[in-house]
């Protein structure tokens, strides 16, 4: 290794120390010199201590730095504890900080510097925050502690041994995908639900809509649509939720369009803004009138409510097979047609399909209508949705909204052939 490399990596390993050891003199700012075992100086030089352990151990070889770690962990301990006993303070977290701070600033030298340097930032931040996620950890409850450990369970340890590849003789239906969907459905109603809880309704729901119309506003729809069950909801306020989903999954149809075929975004734009614009006007609308839902205010029992969201996934992996069959029987009748039946599931993959397919093997023309049909009907398909998972009240808004934002597409849509 070059010597100005080693100089840097050294240099690393002293930020490091001098990081953690400003978040733990500042904590103990209160105390009196020589009181405490460790501060600002000991967790800089712990930095250090790691950083030249693990450069004398590029000759001396790796044994010289494990003894070097267990002679520090020895006298970093023995100190913590005489200080223990000194204050009555059971606390092992500065313990683990010196540590990990020695460790790290050992892999500044020998590994890779990125992973060194951004673990040192999330241990002080967590260091940083410990009053407030003691604050936080007290405020939760066991049905939370409980989903946020289900959707894990989901996330890690399903999702990875189930086959990504499809599984039917019409080749549509991927378990992986579909448990995906399933594990989005979920992770959105867990979003919505701590995002009520920490600003309440209005911004709560707002913001739940936007994030989760980012990752899937057909789970999103599915969340805030089961929300609409509970007795009395403000239904307008959750129908407002649905349709900022649909305008961000618009936006982002326009995006991957732009990104993808720069000549067939100028095709679906005036349809695409005209529909996001008649949605955001009627969410706006239906959030300023929320205030008329009276005392009604969102109840979820259930943070995670993984029953519906199994339920939702299935249904959503009938719709694909359903859509996989008719697209065999309908062949290639067209690609309008086929674009109808992929937008009863996703727009996305519709969207990336035809912008690398548009002004090549297919007419710009073409491939812009085949995105416009798609996504009208996965805009028709979601209102299905909320009146199945919802039920009259929360569906009536986004079924109306739906289809003037329908018709203001398929006027702009229409202008260029006047």
């Amino acid at each position: 290794m070059e010597q100005t490399a080693l100089f840097s990596r050294l240099g690393v390993a002293l930020a490091i120390g001098l990081l953690v050891g400003l978040e733990r003199g500042w904590s103990k700012r209160t105390e009196e010199d020589h009181q405490r075992a460790a501060g600002f100086r000991t967790f800089a030089l712990s930095g250090l201590l790691g950083g030249v352990a693990g450069l004398v151990s590029l000759d001396a070889g790796g044994i010289f730095l494990g003894m070097s770690f267990l002679a520090y962990a020895a006298a970093f301990t023995l100190f913590h504890w005489l200080e223990a006993t000194t204050d009555q303070d059971l606390s092992v977290t500065s313990v683990i900080a010196g540590l990990l701070t020695f460790l790290l600033g050992a892999l500044a030298i020998l590994g890779d510097i990125n992973l060194a340097i951004a673990s040192a930032v999330a241990m002080t931040v967590l260091l940083a925050l410990r009053e407030q996620l003691h604050r936080w950890v007290a405020a939760l409850t066991w049905k939370e502690i409980s989903s946020v450990l289900t959707l894990l369970a989901m996330t890690f340890l399903l999702l990875p041994v189930l086959p990504d590849r499809t599984i039917d003789p019409w080749n549509a239906l991927n378990p992986h995908e579909v448990w995906l969907l399933t594990i989005l459905i979920a992770a959105v109603s867990f979003a919505g639900y701590i995002a009520v809880r920490l600003f309440g309704d209005r911004l709560g729901i707002v913001l739940a809509a936007l994030a989760g119309g980012l990752a899937s506003s057909t789970a999103t729809t599915l969340a805030l649509a089961r929300m609409g069950r509970a007795e009395p909801s403000p239904t307008r306020l959750l129908s407002a939720g649905i349709l900022l989903a649909g305008t961000v999954m618009l936006a982002r149809v326009a995006a991957v369009t732009l990104l993808l075929n720069p000549a067939l975004f100028g095709l679906v734009a005036p349809p695409l803004a005209a529909a996001g614009t008649v949605l955001l006007l009627a969410a706006g609308l239906l959030t300023t009138r929320s205030t008329q839902d009276g005392q009604a205010s969102l109840s979820v029992d259930n943070p995670l409510a993984i029953a519906t969201a199994l339920r939702m996934g299935g249904l959503i992996a009938a719709v694909m097979l359903g859509a996989a069959y008719l697209l065999q029987a309908v062949g290639s009748a067209g690609v309008v047609a086929i674009a109808a039946l992929s937008g009863l599931v996703d727009a996305d993959a519709l969207t990336i399909s035809m912008a690398r397919l548009g002004g090549g093997a297919l007419a710009l023309p073409t491939a812009a209508w085949a995105i416009l049909v798609g996504v009208a009907v996965n805009t028709v398909s979601k209102a299905v949705l909320t009146l199945a998972a919802g039920g009259t009240r929360i569906a009536l808004p986004v079924a109306l909204a739906s289809l003037a934002s329908l018709a203001a597409g398929l006027l702009a849509a229409a202008l260029p052939y006047w």
